[in-house]
Parts: C-alpha cells; structure tokens; sequence
C-alpha cells in the first residue's frame, strides 16, 4: 500500500515556496491517491496538473500500481486547515456544531484554537414583550466544531 505519509512530504516539498497548501491527502486500501490543494486565490488546472506530474515522477507504478487525482477542495467541502479558514474570512460560513445546531455567518477571525463568527440571533432584551434579532459576534473552540463550510448567498 503508498504510505500516505510519502506523499505529503513530496507534496510538501514541492509546494514549500509557492502559495499553495496542502489540505489533505488521502489514501485508500486500493491505492486511490487523492491529493487537495489550496492558496488564497483558489487553485488552477494547471497547477493540479503539474503536481500530478510531479507526484507520478516520483512515485514508481512500477514497484506499486495506484490512482492518482489532485483537486482543489470546492464550495460546499468543509474546512480542514487553518489556511482554509483565514482564506475565507469576512465570508458567509455555516457552522455545524457537534450537539447538532447550526449557526449561518460571518467568519470574522481563525487561530489555531477557534473562530471568532458575527451572526444574527433572536435575543428577548429586558423588559421587552418579544425577541429581537441582533447581530452577535462569539468566539468558538473548534472542539465544539463539527465542521465549518462556506456558503454561497444568491
């Protein structure tokens, strides 16, 4: 079976000084290769395309035959790095939380131990008859974080 690990680090080398990163690699029981990259300005097919060449170059078929695909990750694929993350900031995100609640907004910061998101709620002020909405900005730990998406408004 490819170990997993090897194609990180070829990737990683690769990429070391461009803008790129890498998102996650993937390889399954059947030698299925697939390799996500990203950069703040999204990744082209060329580049997806180079890589390729650059990973078949250096990983025989000939010792142990495999599939290879590189791909960008799209719209509607969760979020896995903290590049990802500060990659959409000041965009529309759906955040999944692990007791199952959803919450729709803006990600307005990422660092390593959350994400801090401006969103609108309905909250009843003091001495009012019914909830408003208004606009709240929290911070979350990703351990409370299933998983974050961006989000496309038409």
């Amino acid at each position: 079976m490819i170990d997993k690990s090897q194609i990180e680090q070829l990737v990683s080398q690769r990429i070391a000084d461009t803008d790129l990163f890498l998102v996650e690699v993937k390889v399954d029981t059947q030698n299925n290769i697939v390799v996500s990259l990203d950069s703040p300005q999204g990744v082209d097919v060329e580049t997806c395309v180079f890589i390729t060449k650059f990973i078949e170059e250096n990983v025989d078929r000939e010792v142990e035959d495999y599939s290879l695909e590189v791909t960008s990750p799209g719209i509607g694929q969760p979020l896995k790095v903290l590049q990802q993350y500060t990659k959409v900031i000041d965009k529309t995100v759906e955040v999944l939380f692990l007791d199952g609640k959803k919450i729709g907004g803006i990600l307005k910061d990422a660092n390593e131990q959350g994400i801090l998101l401006e969103f609108v709620a309905k909250e009843k002020p003091e001495g009012a008859k019914r909830p408003k909405l208004v606009t709240k900005t929290e911070p979350f730990a990703f351990s409370e974080i299933k998983s974050v998406i961006e989000t496309i408004i038409f």
